[in-house]
């Protein structure tokens, strides 16, 4: 059997080989190999496009961002029994940490201009992941930042503003103070302690991060908050321990996660990871036809030497086999290449930055390429898989040729 095998893979290999008078042949060979490597890369390539886009976006926006965030029903209450709740909330499965959260709109008012931004309330033992390693002070200044609160801006808002650590920002809270002659902002002055950056421009210009008690007294609250964020130690558990919190925490709150927050985000992205899937694999088609013809044009070229092999005593299902051969070595070959071009140009692409990007459009300063292994085996099995469904009817056609009407004439 191994030695039967090994003739038909011979004989194929042989007839891949173009002499001078099959130069045609040889080129549709090629064009064949060209054509599966071209579609098994670009969709290696708009893969890893596709999951970089995901994994970037769902790393900032969870840095920023709870993966399971509880609130009260009535906002106007906010949460005042958080303390009580707490360690409740710690003992469910996969939660590993559970952080009250203030925040609310206010307005910085910098040397260069004023602008918007989402002040947040944090307890200063459990700092986000975002704040752990900031691009410039130091989250340890925000427990002590020198007589003044301390807050800390996203890179964008401060640029934006013209602030710099260790200067003075002026914070404005709108509809804060009620007095008899009626509400009016609430003017405070911070000290910057730190900046933040996470690439993610609707985060680096809009959050603003303080201690838990000063943001209560800017929003001149007692021991409130708004939100507890839940952290988990597998991010797709959230719909499972959303549901575990609702129970804990009672039926005055609800619970959001990170997947119904961003949830039209990575609707799009599945969506484009979708079409991108089908559009190049059109690709393989055109692939798959060039395989289909290259095979046509061997058999009728091979005529003679296909009835020769079945006069010796080649059955049917061999010549079959020599064919199908032919196509799946043209299939392999241009897949290996292809995964090979792929996965390079995602690595240097994604280690370079090769492709940048206006941040102030797109969130991220360049693409980002995540090429996956999973991905690589499932293009590698389809690109295989259609070179072969082009090889049986050449194939076919082969085994059925005549030798006595091939040979006539010879």
């Amino acid at each position: 059997m191994a030695a039967i095998a090994g003739f038909e893979l011979f004989v194929a290999r042989r007839y891949l080989r173009a002499k001078r008078k099959q130069a045609v042949i040889s080129a549709i060979t090629v064009i064949s190999v060209a054509g599966v490597a071209a579609g098994v890369m670009a969709l290696v390539v708009a893969l890893a496009i596709n999951n970089g886009f995901r994994i970037t976006l769902q790393r900032s926006l969870l840095g920023a961002t709870a993966h399971v965030t509880i609130l009260s029903k009535d906002p106007s209450d906010g949460i005042a029994n958080w303390r009580d709740l707490d360690p409740k909330l710690r003992k469910i499965p996969h939660v590993i940490r559970a952080s009250p959260s203030l925040y609310g709109y206010v307005l910085l008012a910098g040397p260069s201009q004023s602008a918007g931004a989402e002040l947040k309330g944090i307890p200063l033992n459990e700092p986000p992941d975002i704040l752990l390693h900031l691009k410039s002070g130091s989250f340890d200044e925000l427990a002590h930042p020198g007589g003044l609160p301390g807050i800390i801006l996203g890179s964008r808002l401060a640029q934006s503003t013209g602030m710099i650590p260790h200067s003075v920002v002026t914070l404005i809270v709108p509809n804060s103070e009620v007095t008899p002659l009626g509400v009016f902002p609430k003017v405070l002055r911070f000290r910057v302690v730190g900046i933040f950056e996470t690439g993610f421009y609707d985060i680096d210009s809009l959050y603003a991060f303080s201690d838990l008690s000063s943001t209560q007294k800017a929003f001149s609250l007692s021991d409130v908050v708004n939100a507890i964020e839940l952290r988990l130690d597998d991010i797709y558990r959230a719909s499972q321990v959303a549901k575990a919190a609702e129970r804990v925490a009672g039926p005055k709150f609800v619970t959001t996660t990170w997947m119904e927050q961003f949830h039209q985000i990575l609707s799009a992205l599945q969506m484009e990871k979708i079409v991108t899937a089908v559009t190049i694999g059109l690709i393989q088609l055109v692939a798959a036809l060039n395989i289909l013809i290259t095979l046509m044009m061997m058999v009728m070229e091979k005529n003679r030497d296909i009835a020769v092999l079945i006069s010796m005593g080649a059955r049917p299902a061999q010549i079959r086999k020599i064919f199908m051969l032919q196509g799946v070595l043209i299939g392999v070959v241009g897949t290996i290449i292809g995964l090979v071009l792929g996965y390079s140009l995602s690595y240097f692409a994604n280690q370079y930055h090769w492709l940048r990007l206006d941040q102030d459009v797109y969130a991220v300063s360049y693409v980002p390429f995540n090429a996956r292994w999973v991905d690589g085996v499932w293009i590698a099995a389809t690109a295989i898989f259609i070179s072969f469904i082009a090889t049986l009817y050449p194939s076919r056609a082969a085994s059925r040729i005549a030798p006595a009407e091939a040979l006539r004439y010879e």
